[in-house]
């Protein structure tokens, strides 16, 4: 859940006050942290709580290392998808629904959130919380905040960490997780905790390490304070005509589903939602998987910003929901990490924002690409090629 710091940032910051110039990142660790406890000790926290928190904080270049090396996302949806949802984690997916079929059953009548889309975030969080991570929270945390890359995402965190502290509900010193500071078995960031936590155990705390009730009730809260409707599907795979204008695919696009239906879109099994809107979405192209985005899987955004990872999230989620493993058709050859990086090169100097050059097939390169395919006559499925990069 890295990217969800993102939409923390902005209201903790107004809560935080203003940063002193001193504080605001980078320059020596010890000076940084000095501007911290000096802010959280202005936010009112005790001169002994704070002095506690940043007792045994540390500066760990490991967290600094991990966050320059998300290589992960480079793998295509296919690749990532069949590595995660595998014969065994579903089979350890349905054996945890039945095991928390009663928590379950809760969660759905008071949040709406189906079980296959909590079991998916907590397969592919930590495996079931089996890997939740063995950095220790405090010092990532003020170690991104210090770093200057994206300190804004980070600072909101420490703060939030502190007041979990105050409340009992975390130890900066013994405290561990994920290197961006997520906590706990379904991974959320502690600004995340403070505002949508669940003491689901009923133990007068909200401890999502040890307890699966905490974390489930916890995260689907969190998804109902992200727009979660309930008894609506979030994606469905679909088989899409040859004819189709692939320009209209995408997630810039939604439809009401009886267009789509007019178009010649249709639902693999079953029927589509009818009286709902959609987004076609084609992760590898129009030879590869194809699927229909309803509003619900927008919600998926908010938690993790990567298309690869959600598509495989809401998959695994349908999968749960009883549906069939996904036609893997036959995608058209992609690119190799070297040549999304040169791909991305060619776009950014025909003036398209592609972010930064890093081999990664996000959403600003996927605009870009369909951009370019429009404008070069090829078919505008936003899956970059050797014949697209050839042609730029």
């Amino acid at each position: 859940m890295l990217l969800r710091a993102f939409l923390l940032s902005i209201p903790a910051l107004l809560v935080a006050g203003p940063i002193s110039a001193e504080a605001r990142c980078g320059g020596p660790f010890g000076a940084f942290v000095t501007g911290l406890k000096a802010e959280a000790s202005a936010m009112g926290h005790p001169d002994a709580t704070v002095d506690a928190f940043f007792a045994s904080v540390r500066q760990d270049p490991a967290v600094i290392r991990a966050d320059r090396a998300q290589g992960v996302f480079r793998k295509n949806f296919i690749e990532f998808s069949r590595a995660v949802i595998s014969a065994d984690r579903m089979a350890r997916a349905t054996a945890n629904a039945a095991r928390y079929d009663r928590l379950f059953d809760r969660i759905e009548a008071e949040y709406g959130v189906p079980r296959g889309v909590l079991l998916a975030f907590w397969a592919l969080e930590t495996d079931f919380g089996a890997v939740q991570g063995d950095f220790n929270t405090a010092n990532a945390l003020v170690t991104l905040a210090h770093d200057c890359r994206r300190p804004d995402l980070f600072r909101p965190q420490v703060f939030s960490a502190i007041e979990l502290y105050a409340r009992g509900d975390f130890d900066p010193a013994t405290g561990t997780g994920a290197w961006a500071g997520e906590i706990g078995q379904v991974q959320m960031l502690p600004g995340d905790i403070l505002a949508h936590g669940v003491d689901g155990d009923g133990d007068g705390h909200v401890r999502l390490k040890a307890s699966a009730a905490d974390a489930l009730m916890s995260g689907a809260n969190l998804l109902q304070h992200l727009g979660w409707r309930p008894n609506q599907p979030w994606l469905q795979e679909i088989v899409v005509p040859e004819g189709l204008d692939w320009s209209r695919t995408g997630l810039h696009t939604e439809l009401p589903i009886a267009e789509w239906v007019a178009l010649g879109v249709q639902a693999r099994s079953g029927d589509l939602a009818e009286g709902l809107t959609g987004s076609v979405l084609l992760p590898m192209g129009r030879n590869g998987p194809a699927f229909m985005a309803y509003p619900n899987f927008r919600v998926y955004f908010d938690w993790n910003q990567s298309f690869v990872y959600v598509t495989t999230a809401a998959c695994f989620a349908a999968r749960q929901d009883g549906e069939a493993v996904y036609d893997p058709g036959t995608p058209d050859p992609g690119l190799t990490g070297e040549q999304m990086k040169l791909l991305q090169e060619r776009l950014a100097a025909r003036g398209h924002d592609v972010g930064k050059i890093d081999g990664i097939l996000g959403a600003l390169t996927r605009a870009a690409v369909q951009k370019e395919q429009s404008r070069l006559g090829l078919p505008a499925d936003a899956w970059p090629t050797p014949a697209l990069l050839a042609a730029l």
